[in-house]
């Protein structure tokens, strides 16, 4: 089992520098999901850390792929999930071995992988900047530590997701569309028949979209969820310590935070701040990806 380890020494290239200090964490309202445990709110202090402007792209982790010759958990097993939508008729009669019951919209998709992400035939060729999904958690992990850095915990995810606003529902306010103009990536039409793709976007879009936050982050929010490095417990925030909480010891599911492209107001409300949900850490799918994290050196003491 991985333990949590702090990484000082490391490129900082592509990252903000967040001062440390308190916020609050969670949400008591009643828009989100009691079962996740979204809260009780609670104060969290940080020390300050770095953190990656966008999320990994493809092109991110094709240089790492080369470096070092990694391969994904996908690759080895030989099969994700795939959003069902992204497939033709005819693909889903040839390729498809399984659906996912109750998300049918979900299938078992052989040769899907982050080269690959919607099964053979496709290609991220034309989406470098696009952030690598088909990543598990181990593979998430695998490109932090070659790159001289971490994930982040759910508490500096949050705090940076929420970019020195306190308590509101998305990075930029409590308006889902401000003056009515699109600030993330999300589903938008009638889940999951109609894509109007009134955002601009059906799948993924380029990691460094829309207006970024106060930290100057970009889409901490939809787009695609991304791992962090706790153990996911449902009642962890009433235990939860003030002082860079880093999760439960164990688990058998990992954190993923911000939602994604495929996220919804009827089913999938989690594109907050303040939204929580999981996954096995040996999880991949079309809409998982990942940002890294990197701790500022200790001043030394005269």
């Amino acid at each position: 089992m991985s333990e949590f380890r702090r990484v000082t020494k490391g490129a900082t290239e592509g990252m903000k520098l967040l001062p440390g200090g308190e916020f609050l964490m969670g949400t008591n309202g009643d828009y989100g999901f009691p079962a996740d445990g979204e809260g009780p709110v609670h104060p969290v202090v940080l020390e300050s850390f770095f953190i990656d402007t966008t999320t990994v792209t493809n092109e991110q982790f094709n240089d790492f792929v080369n470096a070092t010759g990694y391969r994904t958990e996908a690759e080895r097993i030989g099969w994700s999930f795939v959003f069902s939508g992204h497939l033709s008729a005819a693909q889903q009669a040839s390729l498809v071995r399984h659906w996912v019951a109750g998300s049918e919209w979900w299938c078992r998709l052989e040769g899907a992988n982050w080269r690959h992400p919607e099964g053979p035939g496709s290609t991220i060729k034309q989406r470098w900047k696009h952030p690598v999904v088909q990543v598990s958690w181990h593979d998430a992990q695998a490109y932090a530590t070659w790159a001289g850095k971490r994930l982040p915990t759910e508490a500096e995810w949050e705090y940076a997701a929420r970019g020195g606003l306190v308590q509101q529902r998305f990075p930029w306010g409590d308006e889902l569309e401000p003056a009515g103009k699109h600030r993330m990536n999300v589903w938008q039409g009638r889940f999951p028949a109609t894509n109007s793709e009134a955002d601009g976007y059906y799948g993924t879009a380029p990691a460094k979209s829309y207006k970024p936050n106060g930290y100057g982050l970009y889409q901490m929010t939809g787009n695609v969820w991304e791992w962090c490095w706790d153990w996911f417990a449902s009642d962890y925030y009433r235990q939860s310590p003030a002082d860079s909480p880093t999760g439960p010891a164990a688990g058998e599911r990992r954190v993923m935070r911000g939602g994604s492209y495929l996220c919804h107001a009827s089913y999938c409300n989690r594109y907050r701040t303040d939204a929580r949900s999981s996954n096995t850490p040996d999880s991949a799918t079309t809409n998982l990806g990942f940002r890294c994290v990197r701790d500022v050196p200790p001043v030394p003491q005269p």
